[in-house]
């Protein structure tokens, strides 16, 4: 009898999210088209007040995607050429984009283990005069030491921004993430709160600068055809706002849900290196990272067993080609780099089963030797 190709475990999978919850969703949509409320409009209204809420914050300001968030914000705080805003190596591009957006200068930090989150004495030693703001990522859904970067910013006067565009629902002593400070989400469809297309918000405390975020996002206006700044077309259109206003309500038992999946993982697989979640906080877990040698053959080994898997971040923003600008070399941030060189992400989403993460664990085991 022929060997049967193994039954397939997904990295992620949104149609069984979608499944779940599409008589919701059709109908949240059918209202944006019967009220004609395409861009902005009631439903993205609700939606900031109701995620403003969820995070433990005041205001919520909902963009068209994560990016914009975080570039919307550094404009907002008045940051442009000449300034400088510290963040860390391993993260998404588009942290370090939005920060040379604004014709900043982007100056990168290493991180530290175990947690493998933005090193803080790092931080503090790299502030200048010119440093005009602090952006830690809460990368993979972990928080960061945020009370020691939130000191180093009091300390010198500057604003802490947080990337929390794989932290929704993830919290930090007992508050969610977006409560502290300044932060920046991204509901990219594939995110914990991910919309059917793009989508960002920034959560804020201060209402001038909730008012100034608004006004920038679109086209420096408050008044039709009256434009008081040089401002971006950065709107959240209505139909992401009807999704996001839907998902919301089920946020909190999906990232349960992914809590006991990580909750396995640590359990099945205890040997395995990972970097961890620091004392005091809950990770949203984005996602689940390990670090394997010879990752290369560990991806096809899974593969062959029909297991998908992902890597967070392959090549380090200070090494991109693209990036030459910003002045690092190979060896400038080491942790960052076994990161790249080590990271493996396993498949992590609320409907994943006992069986299809237990088989993924064993299979691990066995492409480890």
């Amino acid at each position: 009898m022929p060997n049967q190709a193994p039954s397939r475990v997904p990295y992620l999978d949104l149609k069984a999210q979608y499944e779940s919850i599409k008589d919701e969703l059709r109908a949240a949509i059918d209202e944006i088209f019967e009220t004609n409320a395409y861009v902005l409009g009631p439903a993205v209204e609700r939606f900031e007040r109701d995620f403003a809420e969820f995070c433990g914050n005041e205001h919520c300001v909902a963009v068209n995607n994560g990016t914009a968030a975080l570039h919307l914000t550094l404009v907002a705080l008045g940051i442009g050429p000449g300034d400088e805003v510290i963040t860390q190596a391993n993260t998404f591009i588009a942290t370090v984009a939005a920060i040379l957006m604004t014709g900043a200068r982007a100056v990168l930090v290493d991180v530290a283990p175990p947690t493998y989150a933005i090193d803080a004495a790092a931080v503090a030693a790299a502030v200048t005069p010119r440093t005009k703001a602090i952006l830690p990522v809460h990368l993979f859904g972990h928080p960061c030491d945020l009370s020691a970067i939130l000191a180093i910013g009091e300390k010198h006067g500057i604003p802490v921004v947080e990337d929390a565009a794989q932290a929704h629902g993830a919290t930090y002593h007992g508050k969610r993430i977006g409560s502290e400070s300044i932060a920046a989400f991204s509901f990219y469809p594939g995110k914990n709160l991910g919309a059917a297309g793009e989508g960002g918000g920034i959560v804020v405390r201060d209402a001038a600068l909730a008012r100034r975020l608004r006004l920038l996002r679109n086209h420096g206006s408050e008044q039709k055809y009256v434009h008081e700044a040089l401002g971006f077309n950065y709107r959240l259109e209505g139909i992401q706002g009807a999704v996001l206003g839907v998902k919301l309500r089920y946020l909190a038992d999906w990232t349960a849900a992914r809590a006991r999946v990580a909750a396995a993982y640590d359990a099945l697989l205890p040997n395995v290196e990972r970097p961890l979640v620091l004392a005091g906080t809950t990770s949203a877990y984005h996602i689940y990272p390990v670090l394997v040698e010879n990752r290369d053959a560990v991806i096809a080994q899974l593969k062959d067993d029909g297991i998908e898997t992902n890597v967070h971040y392959p090549i380090p923003c200070h090494l991109q080609p693209g990036y030459t600008m910003l002045g690092y070399q190979r060896g400038a941030f080491p942790h960052v780099e076994r990161l790249a060189d080590m990271e493996l992400s396993l498949p992590i989403f609320p409907e994943l089963t006992d069986p299809q993460l237990e088989r993924v664990a064993d299979r691990l085991r066995a492409a480890l030797g």
